[in-house]
């Protein structure tokens, strides 16, 4: 299918060469992009995605579940957010992949265009990229230590 519409392409280009480009091109419009944006979000998915924002306080959003990531990015969020010490009582994770409309409506609820996304305390924080760097520069420890979501020395779940 893309090698047709690519040699497609290719021959309208080859078509048209000769031609004035004056003659072929679009009148540009002064109206900002943004203000041509439609909203698909529906109000039962965004009271959905509210009540699942609200549901714990570190949600992640991802591609398949903590145990089986689904892609590369979600496994790194995982991994980051274990090597942090986020207490697992205090988080949630939801599979965008179970639920066609909020693996869209996500994303036009965080004004963010890819997953995973992260929120804590009801915020949006980013997805893997903001959430990599974050971790490196340690700011992502200090905002779980200062709103208390890592687990306590001590109080760590003993496996026998």
């Amino acid at each position: 299918m893309f090698a047709r519409t690519a040699t497609a392409r290719q021959g309208l280009r080859t078509a048209f060469r000769g031609a004035p480009s004056a003659a072929f091109s679009a009148p540009r419009l002064a109206i900002p992009r943004q203000s041509l944006q439609i909203r698909f979000l529906s109000a039962e998915t965004r009271t959905a995605i509210d009540k699942a924002v609200a549901s714990a306080p570190v949600v992640l959003f991802m591609k398949g579940t903590p145990e089986t990531p689904a892609c590369g990015f979600s496994r790194a969020v995982i991994q980051i957010l274990g090597l942090q010490g986020v207490d697992p009582t205090r988080f949630a994770a939801f599979n965008v992949l179970e639920d066609a409309e909020l693996r869209s409506g996500i994303k036009e609820y965080s004004d963010w265009p890819t997953i995973p996304q992260l929120y804590v305390e009801k915020e949006f924080v980013g997805g893997c990229d903001i959430l990599v760097s974050m971790h490196q520069n340690g700011d992502l420890a200090k905002l779980f230590e200062e709103k208390k979501l890592v687990v306590e020395e001590g109080k760590e779940e003993k496996t026998e």
